[in-house]
Formats: C-alpha cells, sequence, structure tokens
C-alpha cells in the first residue's frame, strides 16, 4: 500500500507536468458522454474473449490478447485482436478458416474488458488514507471516488480539494471541490460527476 502511494504521488505531477494546465474554473466541469459510454469497443491487451466456432468445439476457445495485440486461434494460430471491434476480429477468423471448415460461422464474444478498466479509471491521490486508482462505474461522484479512497486524513485541507480533468489538446483543467462542505454539511453543490481519466487531489494543511 505505502509502494501505491508514493507511486501515485510521483505519477501526478508528472501527469500535470506533461499536459498545459489551466487554472481553477468558476464553472462546474461539463460531464462528457462520449468519454463516459463506449459506443464501439475495441479490443485491448489483456481483454479476454471467447471465440465460438458454430459445430466445431474443437475450434472454440477462450483467449486473452496478448501485449502484441494477438491471439492464437486453433488450426489457423496468430490473428490480430488488438484495436479491432469483435465483429472486425470474427470476419478475420472465418476468412482465415474458409479453406479448413466449409462456411465457418464465427462468434467473437467479449468475456472481460481488462484493457477498458484499466484505461477508464478514476484516481485520488493527496491526504486521503489510501490513494487509489479506482475503475470509473457510471454515475459515479467526487464523493463516491474520496470514500473509496478511505475518506481523508487528519492532516487534510479538504476545503482546497481539486479535480484535474484532461480535455481536448491535452490541456487539464482544474477544479475547486469544497470537501468539508460535502463530508461535514451535506452540501453537495461541488459532488460533480467524474468521467474517466479525472484525478482528485486533496492537498495538507500548512502547519
Amino acid at each position: 500500500m505505502k509502494k501505491l502511494s508514493r507511486c501515485l504521488a510521483l505519477c501526478l505531477p508528472l501527469l500535470l507536468a506533461a499536459c498545459a494546465t489551466t487554472g481553477g474554473s468558476g464553472a462546474p466541469p461539463k460531464v462528457n458522454p462520449d468519454v463516459q459510454a463506449v459506443t464501439t469497443y475495441h479490443i485491448g491487451v489483456d481483454d479476454q474473449l471467447q471465440i465460438t466456432v458454430w459445430h466445431n468445439p474443437d475450434l472454440s476457445v477462450s483467449v486473452p490478447v496478448r501485449p502484441d495485440g494477438m491471439i492464437t486461434v486453433p488450426l489457423i494460430g496468430d490473428v490480430t485482436a488488438g484495436g479491432k471491434t469483435p465483429d472486425e476480429v470474427s470476419t478475420e477468423i472465418k476468412d482465415k478458416l474458409q479453406p479448413y471448415v466449409r462456411d465457418p460461422q464465427v462468434a467473437v464474444i467479449l468475456i472481460a474488458l481488462r484493457s477498458n478498466e484499466y484505461l477508464s479509471r478514476v484516481r485520488v491521490t493527496g491526504a486521503v488514507r489510501t490513494p487509489i486508482s479506482i475503475p470509473y462505474r457510471q454515475g459515479m461522484t467526487v464523493l463516491d471516488a474520496v470514500l473509496a479512497a478511505g475518506g481523508i486524513t487528519e492532516f487534510a485541507a479538504p476545503d482546497r480539494t481539486e479535480l484535474y480533468r484532461k480535455g481536448d489538446a491535452g490541456t487539464v483543467t482544474s477544479y475547486s471541490v469544497h470537501l468539508d462542505n460535502i463530508l461535514q454539511k451535506g452540501d453537495l453543490a461541488n459532488n460533480y460527476p467524474v468521467q474517466p481519466g479525472d484525478v482528485i487531489t486533496v492537498p495538507q494543511r500548512a502547519f
């Protein structure tokens, strides 16, 4: 756990330094539905696929996507899956099976979306009990993320909390969050909805 804390503490400055950061915005962050919802899923590394060839159980397998983006299918060997949709992979497998199987019917089903879970995360760092990187869930808010991190420590300055959101052209905008009002008074005015890639930072108070 200490290693995770140190890692998040080191990674956040690098993340923000790599992007142009605009000052704290007075307006609430806008929710981008295109980021929150995946309309066309492209397969990534570590995703688990179920390949089913109708009437050919020996060719039907469950396989992970390797780091090189490939999967291995019986009889035809390696097939490129990374960056493609399940339908595109199905078509490629079908084409490669044509010389061996008469009119092959192939279905490709995603049974574990591990790459998407890694990319679509919300991170909480700073003066919280457990700095954490958690998978995004639709409807998640700042409070949900902070509670998942175990809440704030006694050294926190909750009303100086910032929500960092990456925008177009690599820019990062910060939004002030009055976390103390949320936790102590039930004032949800700043309990903003989060989206994949957001970073929430709770600073320590000055002594």
